[in-house]
């Protein structure tokens, strides 16, 4: 039970509408076991939020369920998380610690396309410009948007798309791929090693939303020997901690 405090009625209501939300419809004795405290107090705390508009009459008789007017807040909510605008600071800060090529990615159709690039010092002919798109199963930004993605669209992916080669180490082959895609799952970022272009590697993390799926993927790339071997283990911890901070920005909850 909430003890008393200047905004005890408001912390009140809160709870009332996010135990509404765990419980999609409850009625007024539900809630009050949920929320620990006297019907009487749940039933006022109703009234108050009904005639706002934020909760409203379940389908059921006697139960109540969140009102309209939160899809109307939520959706404010929901239009300002930018996912190009919550990366960029991130995207900078790789950029300046590693002065490689950095990309932030998004899935459209079995593609991932380019929707901000930072050029790195030493490469900047890298293959995935701004407005591009590589299939997904090449590169490590795009296998980032496909390996944390539900297994069963790893088994659509394969069998709606030739796994086309770029050069002799793309994985063309569904026992590849799927290695490929389970290694980035247990180390908890995917690589590129010469898949793309000969001579260049990236590594990539993925990037989730408020609803748990994943939104975007953030990755470095740029000469192998250096990204892979000099610094691997900074730009490494670089992108998986970044991909964590922008996925807080974006609403989302690993402990949901």
């Amino acid at each position: 039970m909430i003890r008393d405090n200047p905004v005890r009625s408001l912390a009140k209501a809160v709870l009332l509408l996010e135990t509404l939300a765990d419980e999609r419809e409850a009625t007024p004795r539900q809630l009050s076991e949920r929320v620990h405290e006297p019907r009487t107090t749940v039933y006022r705390l109703l009234t108050g939020l009904q005639a706002l508009d934020m909760v409203e009459a379940g389908s059921r008789p006697g139960t109540y369920r969140l009102g309209w007017r939160l899809l109307r807040l939520g959706s404010a909510v929901i239009a300002r998380l930018d996912e190009r605008q919550a990366a960029l600071p991130v995207m900078e800060r790789i950029h300046e610690r590693t002065g490689e090529t950095v990309f932030l990615c998004v899935q459209r159709g079995d593609d991932a396309v380019c929707i901000e690039r930072l050029d790195g010092l030493r490469v900047q002919s890298l293959m995935l410009r701004l407005g591009g798109s590589l299939p997904l199963h090449v590169g490590a930004g795009p296998r980032a948007l496909l390996a944390w993605g539900p297994r069963a669209e790893w088994e659509a992916y394969v069998a709606r798309v030739q796994l086309e080669a770029i050069t002799d180490k793309t994985p063309v082959t569904r026992e590849a791929l799927f290695a490929e895609l389970e290694r980035s799952v247990e180390q908890g970022y995917a690589v590129s090693d010469e898949d793309v272009t000969p001579g260049i590697a990236s590594l990539g993390a993925p990037i989730f939303d408020y609803t748990g799926c994943v939104r975007a993927a953030i990755s470095v790339g740029g000469m192998r020997q250096f990204v892979l071997e000099e610094i691997r283990d900074e730009a490494v911890e670089l992108i998986t901690t970044g991909a964590r901070e922008i996925s807080i920005a974006l609403g989302y909850d690993n402990g949901a």
